[in-house]
């Protein structure tokens, strides 16, 4: 009985490294929120001394904000409303591409039964390995020789032909569902597709969560593909011009703009992943990664 509370208290330790280790990562969202609502001058003089507690603004500039989306490209306001439209159709569009492909080859891999599917799971399991830098030549060239580049097309198209990583987990998930579920699908007269549709796609619901933020981040905040794809302001997103505006305001006397756009650029990400927390979460200790 006495061995209890030392057993409780010493539990407690295990929240201290935890706390800080949630500091840490939180401290660099802090600083630039910070930031990003403090004047030209006290947001300088903040990231010119290094100190944190230079940045506790006592009265907030929350005009930076719509300051900094209005200097966003040559025209006011229309550089920025571009830059967002072009990175919502692209990571929407991109996020289903993915869980329909994704979880349309992952059926295939789990359930269907043809000649060869265990080696061409595995040699789609060895792309995974294979850097991107090696295919960004040969599909820019491709790209080119279709006359897509300078459009959104390269971004979206290739989402719809599954990614390996997505296709595991869909496989994986899939793999564990009752076979009375596709015995009865098939009594009942659906094929494949059907049985995909009506039956796979609802009891994938964890899966497609976790494919939707991982998906969804990644896209949002992409940088490389949209910069050797997309040349023209109209066509770029919020990462080329998030760039572009770093590039034009990157003085200390423009940092607070330029943190205030940064906030800006991250709250999809935020909104997107504390809303579908509960579906995240559930996937991941569903089995959905599991062998």
């Amino acid at each position: 009985m006495s061995a209890a509370p030392s057993v409780r208290s010493s539990s407690y330790w295990w929240y201290v490294p935890m706390l800080v280790g949630s500091l840490a990562m939180l401290f660099p969202l802090w600083w630039m929120l910070a930031l990003s609502l403090e004047t030209e001058q006290r947001a300088g003089a903040a990231l010119a001394s290094g100190s944190p507690f230079d940045a506790l603004p006592t009265d907030p500039q929350f005009g930076n904000y719509g300051q900094a989306m209005q200097e966003v490209g040559t025209t006011p306001w229309l550089g920025f409303i571009d830059a967002l439209s072009n990175s919502i159709v692209v990571t929407v569009l991109v996020v289903i591409g993915t869980i329909l492909s994704s979880s349309l080859v992952g059926t295939a891999f789990a359930r269907i039964r043809f000649r060869g599917r265990q080696p061409t799971f595995l040699l789609m399991l060895a792309t995974m390995m294979l850097p991107a830098q090696v295919t960004m030549i040969p599909l820019f060239i491709l790209f080119r020789s279709l006359g897509w580049v300078d459009t959104l097309l390269p971004l979206i198209v290739p989402a719809f032909f599954g990614s390996a990583f997505h296709i595991f987990m869909y496989r994986q998930f899939i793999a564990q569902l009752p076979e009375a579920l596709f015995e009865a699908a098939r009594l009942d007269g659906c094929g494949w597709l059907e049985t995909w549709w009506r039956i796979i796609m609802p009891l994938t619901r964890p899966v497609a969560a976790i494919t939707a933020v991982f998906t969804f981040i990644f896209t949002w905040n992409d940088f490389m593909l949209p910069l050797i794809y997309l040349h023209s302001e109209d066509q770029a997103t919020l990462a080329v011009a998030l760039n572009a505006f770093r590039t034009q305001f990157g003085g200390l006397e423009d940092v607070h703009l330029l943190m205030a756009l940064s906030v800006v650029t991250m709250i999809p990400c935020a909104l997107l992943f504390m809303a579908a927390q509960k579906q995240f979460i559930e996937g991941l200790g569903s089995g959905a990664v599991k062998g």
